[in-house]
């Protein structure tokens, strides 16, 4: 079964006191006194120190820029140093959805051994994850690594534990319950425009499916309408969430991309349910799943 990673899968405080000054402002002070004039203070006795700026002079840092509002969810995971047999190193891709403000939810085959034996624990490449843009060029959005990697006991799912909290996103719910077939689905992901030439798209690829089957621990899936690279799994969408939502800023996840036909030919596409894994879900991340 093909999977969808990797194609596989940068003068010095100028207050100088000039002598003659120091001598009328400290030995010359009881003359002036007495007749009835002010004493310079030692800021007269300095050149060149500015006032300190006034509280509508002093000027504030920006807040950073928001998230984006359209799918803030949405994670794009890549990687620049990914061993491979016989040394070396390659680069790589997924995509996933958070699911709590330390957690991602993606394919358990994104992270994986020389054998492509899929792995646990801190990943032995880096993983950037790059949460709430649309395209890489948006201002705002989240970036952090993952530090942690658990995977999924009875399918090709995994949850990632992030170096820094994600804020004002709103993680998706983790479904409870399989949907029935004919449900409507939605996808976002970042893998490929191409079948043949890997490397992550530069903006969020969506399209829209329905439920066709449910088996044990996966759904399949069907393309509403025809299918293009811009609207279907590619390599290097693996992890990329299956949700629902009513308002393309919360919603709740149904199942991960895994598996499928050479994009964007036809075919059925193959998604690991997170409902059979909810309670597991909950116990990794201290969530609640619903």
């Amino acid at each position: 079964m093909r999977t969808r990673s990797g194609g596989r899968l940068a003068a010095l405080a100028v207050g100088v006191v000039v002598g003659a000054g120091v001598t009328f402002a400290y030995v010359g002070a009881g003359e002036l006194r007495a007749a009835g004039l002010p004493v310079p203070g030692r800021a007269a006795t300095t050149v060149g120190v500015p006032a300190p700026p006034t509280t509508a002079q002093a000027k504030t840092t920006p807040p950073p820029p928001a998230p984006s509002p359209v799918l803030p969810f949405n994670a794009k995971l890549t990687s620049q140093d990914i061993p491979v047999p016989g040394g070396g190193v390659r680069s790589g891709a997924c995509s996933g959805a958070l699911i709590a403000p330390l957690w991602v939810a993606t394919a358990g085959h994104c992270f994986h051994d020389l054998d492509d034996r899929r792995i646990g624990g801190p990943p032995p490449y880096t993983m950037t994850v790059t949460i709430g843009k649309l395209k890489d060029t948006d201002p705002g959005g989240h970036v952090a690594r993952v530090v942690d990697v658990r995977q999924s006991p009875v399918n090709d799912f995994a949850v990632v534990k992030l170096s820094a909290p994600v804020t004002g996103v709103e993680p998706l719910t983790v479904a409870g319950a399989p949907p029935p077939v004919g449900a409507p689905l939605r996808f976002a992901g970042w893998g490929s425009l191409s079948a043949t030439v890997p490397g992550p798209s530069t903006f969020l690829k969506r399209g829209r499916f329905t439920v066709s089957s449910i088996g044990s621990t996966t759904l399949e899936t069907a393309s509403v309408g025809e299918r293009t690279v811009e609207n279907t799994p590619c390599p290097e969408d693996s992890g990329a969430p299956f949700f629902v939502s009513d308002d393309d800023r919360t919603g709740t996840l149904v199942a991960v991309v895994n598996t499928g036909p050479p994009c964007p030919q036809p075919g059925l596409e193959i998604v690991a349910r997170v409902d059979v894994v909810a309670d597991w879900i909950h116990e990794q991340t201290g969530g609640t799943s619903r």
